[in-house]
């Protein structure tokens, strides 16, 4: 399982990337997976619903299925956010995982870029920053600088880019000489 990500400011455009990405990625013959941060309380469940009532009753998990999907809710209470590392192995084996978010990890990631949005780039400060999709020219860049509406071109990145997980957070070990 390789994986790789798409690391921006909020507004520009990471989701809209990512669901132009996958139909192409899915259309090589990939099987994709995502994993998506979100810097604020969310639900994927609804008041009323019995999964959701069991979970405010206080269960640590609740596991709902059907013969279309099933879906796995893990209530953290007082626990730590868990990090990448650690939700990255409880995704089922894929060919690839596009993580979405999580831009101060040091996974390898394409940098999504907007003017508009009037933040500045991040790869200056993240050598792990591949290369950056935007919206125009990047003369400034010192990685590579593709379109973002160039989806093959954002795809041949993320394919060439993408590593193995026990690589994607391996520390690089200095050699040292001893005299």
């Amino acid at each position: 399982m390789r994986m790789i990500g798409l690391a921006g400011w909020s507004g520009a455009g990471k989701t809209t990337l990512l669901v132009k990405v996958i139909p192409v990625l899915v259309g090589r013959g990939l099987r994709v997976s995502t994993l998506k941060h979100a810097h604020h309380a969310f639900d994927v469940d609804q008041p009323g619903k019995d999964s959701y009532e069991h979970r405010l009753a206080g269960a640590s998990e609740v596991l709902i299925g059907s013969a279309g999907r099933w879906a796995l809710m893990h209530e953290l209470r007082d626990e730590p956010e868990p990090a990448l590392p650690e939700l990255l192995t409880r995704l089922s084996p894929v060919d690839l995982v596009i993580v979405e978010g999580y831009k101060r990890d040091r996974h390898p990631k394409l940098e999504v870029h907007r003017a508009a949005v009037g933040k500045p780039l991040l790869h200056p400060d993240d050598p792990a920053i591949v290369a950056v999709a935007a919206d125009g020219a990047l003369p400034q860049a010192r990685v590579p600088v593709v379109s973002l509406d160039d989806i093959d071109a954002v795809v041949d990145i993320l394919l060439a880019h993408a590593v193995p997980l026990e690589q994607a957070f391996a520390t690089p070990t200095i050699a040292t000489r001893v005299s």
